[in-house]
């Protein structure tokens, strides 16, 4: 019986221990900043990011007298983008090939 209260001692000791370090940890991470801000951006959708990129950009050529420089992009065509798909899927297999009888 001895023996098990030494082990419950102990136990103990090594609970105290331990949380002890977790305050110092969580004291360690107040001082750095607020557990919201852990390094995670928030997500913004596709659509918000291209319309503050092309306001931003507005803002550039406003302020350097370039009227157009904020145009939007040209917009493939689903058909454009298949047929370019297989044009360089058919180019890396052309390169494997080559590659294949070295």
């Amino acid at each position: 019986m001895e023996n098990m209260s030494r082990v419950l001692l102990q136990l103990r000791k090594e609970l105290q221990r331990a949380e002890n370090e977790a305050s110092r940890f969580r004291a360690a991470l107040s001082a750095l900043g607020s557990s919201a801000s852990n390094g995670h951006r928030r997500t913004m959708s596709a659509d918000a990011r291209r319309r503050i990129s092309l306001a931003q950009k507005a803002r550039w050529a406003k302020q350097n007298g370039q009227a157009d420089a904020a145009s939007r992009k040209r917009i493939v065509s689903s058909a454009a983008r298949r047929k370019m798909a297989a044009a360089q899927r058919a180019r890396w297999a052309k390169v494997k090939r080559l590659k294949k009888a070295a």
